[in-house]
């Protein structure tokens, strides 16, 4: 099949939601996801590179209108040169470094800091290989973290695994991670083993922290969960009853304008803020929030 590009147009207040929710949803199937401003001050465009005609995309175009309470929008599909998008995309993805974390492609290990911790990650595989304003905002937040407080730790929709791996690098300590997604969970097993933990992080199939393994480590020192705002809402009391009092709850997923909805619920469940990092991705300001459980 000849490679196709999906595109529809988005307002400027909705285009990070939904440039991230496909994300989420495409990623893993090494489809990229981008946007672009139709005019200044006017609508953007959503774009999504892939095979003419897969479903795979009507699926998450759909799914992800539900998940934001948005009418689906009006899509078209346009045949594109015989190009390799992915490729092109994984050859964009330079390394970089946030906090003592130095993120890098397998083909592209060049330039490492001396002393930081090499997070090796290819782009096109689960959501999550570091470039995202909220992986970023998680990573240089998780440093800042005591190690001693740290000790039982889960990430909460892990995709490729980033920050799982991450903490266990970081602390050289075992590390739990689940996902809703299969494959994404085999991704994560498998960058964990490149990335020479196989051995500290274990990642399970599951919604939240349905999961046997996940329930047997309750309480937590400490959740990871970079996901939407709506699902962090969701799971607010569930990772209330999972965090001990004086543990932490990291999240991420939100945008600024959500960042007031969130610290209300989360309040309501026990949990006082404590500091947060604000970063941008694509023109939109998304907020990573560290919280304390009282």
């Amino acid at each position: 099949m000849s490679a196709s590009k999906a595109s529809f147009t988005v307002s400027a207040s909705d285009r990070a939601a939904w440039e991230n929710a496909l994300d989420e949803r495409l990623s893993e199937a090494g489809l990229v996801v981008t946007s672009c401003e139709v005019s200044l001050n006017g609508p953007w465009r959503i774009e999504v590179y892939g095979e003419s005609e897969d479903p795979m995309v009507a699926s998450a175009i759909a799914d992800s209108a539900r998940a934001l309470g948005a009418a689906e929008p009006a899509w078209t599909w346009e045949a594109l040169p015989d190009i390799d998008w992915v490729v092109e995309n994984q050859r964009s993805f330079q390394p970089f470094a946030v906090g003592p974390f130095w993120v890098h492609p397998s083909h592209n290990a060049e330039g490492q800091p001396a002393g930081s911790i090499a997070l090796r990650i290819d782009a096109g595989m689960a959501f999550g290989t570091g470039t995202h304003a909220t992986t970023r905002g998680c990573l240089e937040m998780l440093a800042t973290l005591d190690a001693a407080a740290t000790a039982n730790a889960v990430d909460v929709g892990c995709g490729s695994g980033i920050l799982a791996i991450a903490m266990a690098k970081l602390w050289r300590r075992p590390v739990l991670g689940g996902d809703n997604d299969a494959e994404a969970v085999e991704v994560a097993i498998e960058n964990a083993g490149l990335n020479g933990v196989a051995e500290l992080c274990r990642f399970v199939h599951a919604i939240g922290l349905r999961h046997d393994e996940l329930r047997a480590k309750v309480p937590y020192d400490l959740v990871v969960a970079n996901i939407l705002a709506g699902p962090l809402m969701e799971l607010s009391d569930t990772f209330s009853n999972a965090v001990r009092p004086g543990g932490h709850v990291l999240l991420s997923g939100l945008l600024l304008e959500q960042a007031d909805d969130i610290l209300d619920v989360y309040g309501r469940w026990g949990f006082d803020p404590v500091r947060h990092v604000d970063r941008e991705t694509g023109g939109a300001v998304w907020r990573t929030l560290l919280l304390r459980r009282r």
